[in-house]
């Protein structure tokens, strides 16, 4: 059965047991993949080789903790900017406002960016920073990072379920290790007119995650886009009640570049403020990133030198945002083909 609420050419949401799409003019760009479905797990792994980005629903998550945070970021985010700057600058964690790395990347942005170690000396230098009731800040952060690690490390099960890998935890382990180096970032994109004879103004600029994977969940309004095979920029429509997965640079090295990385960035070409919260997991900074033996075909080369993350992050911050970090640690120029092409095929 075809359920349809206020359909437009941007969404239409299919809710058989088998096939769940978001699509755009008639094309199908991204799947939606609902956590309660026996069959997850296989749609995890499809989703992962073809879009490398997939929306989860019924993941479980509180409205109320997610509004609430959301209301708490923009309470700051919504402060005079004196009042802003007396937070700890981004360094990295910290404020941030318009500068997005250390080599001239910018956007139409502030931030908060925070380690997920919330009891570290920069952390409650941080809150303690922030005007308002910090304490009730750091609990609502707390608590939500809790829940999205939860979420992310119950898709990469899902998807270790999906490979019928020996260990479910392949995956989820190195967002689980007490040493994992794991992020969360809180974003404002404030309202922007668009500059004359210009379409767009960048929020944040294309790039991909290097981290293993994120999880972003914004408001209802409208600028992210993710790019397809062919290199086109294509919507994803808001849904504030759902989460954005995307697979990141070392689960693309993890699985020898069967998962895809996708590229992505957000358009602010809005009269309205879009606030969007991502938790990136990340591996401790020892961990050794190399394609995983039991993933690779009989005769299939390794794509990737092996790296640890350390290297591989130090390496990425050192970059341009667009640039394609992973060239670097490639031992020849990837050619797999997606599994499928894009464009109404079944998942599951």
């Amino acid at each position: 059965m075809v359920i349809y609420s206020k359909p437009s050419l941007l969404e239409q949401n299919f809710s058989t047991p088998i096939r769940t799409f978001i699509k755009h003019q008639q094309k199908t760009i991204i799947p939606v993949i609902d956590m309660s479905n026996p069959y997850a797990k296989h749609h995890i792994v499809k989703a992962c080789e073809e879009y490398g980005f997939f929306k989860v629903i019924n993941h479980g998550i509180p409205m109320e903790l997610m509004s609430a945070l959301e209301s708490e970021a923009v309470k700051f985010f919504s402060l005079p900017q004196f009042e802003k700057d007396k937070a700890v600058p981004a360094s990295p964690f910290g404020y941030g406002n318009k500068k997005i790395g250390p080599n001239g990347d910018v956007g139409w942005i502030e931030y908060l960016l925070l380690s997920t170690k919330l009891d570290s000396a920069s952390s409650s230098q941080l809150f303690n920073s922030l005007r308002g009731n910090p304490d009730f800040f750091r609990s609502l952060v707390k608590s939500y990072i809790g829940s999205v690690k939860n979420l992310a490390t119950e898709v990469l099960g899902l998807l270790a379920d999906g490979l019928m890998m020996q260990k479910r935890n392949v995956f989820s382990r190195l967002l689980e290790d007490e040493e994992s180096d794991s992020i969360f970032r809180l974003n404002h994109y404030p309202p922007c007119p668009p500059p004359p004879n210009h379409r767009n103004t960048v929020g944040f600029g294309e790039h991909t995650d290097p981290q293993v994977v994120s999880v972003l969940r914004s408001n209802n309004i409208t600028g992210l886009q993710i790019a397809d095979k062919n290199g086109s920029w294509i919507p994803v429509p808001p849904d504030q009640n759902s989460f954005f997965i995307n697979v990141g640079d070392s689960l693309q090295v993890m699985s020898n570049g069967r998962f895809k990385s996708v590229k992505h960035r957000v358009i602010q070409n809005s009269m309205k403020s879009r606030v969007s919260m991502i938790y990136f997991g990340g591996p401790p900074s020892s961990e050794r990133i190399a394609p995983l033996p039991s993933l690779l075909a009989e005769g299939e080369q390794s794509l990737y030198k092996e790296f640890t993350w350390s290297e591989y992050k130090n390496s990425a911050y050192k970059s341009r945002l667009a640039d394609n970090r992973l060239c670097k640690f490639e031992k020849q120029q990837l050619s797999r083909k997606l599994p499928l092409e894009y464009g109404g095929k079944v998942i599951g």
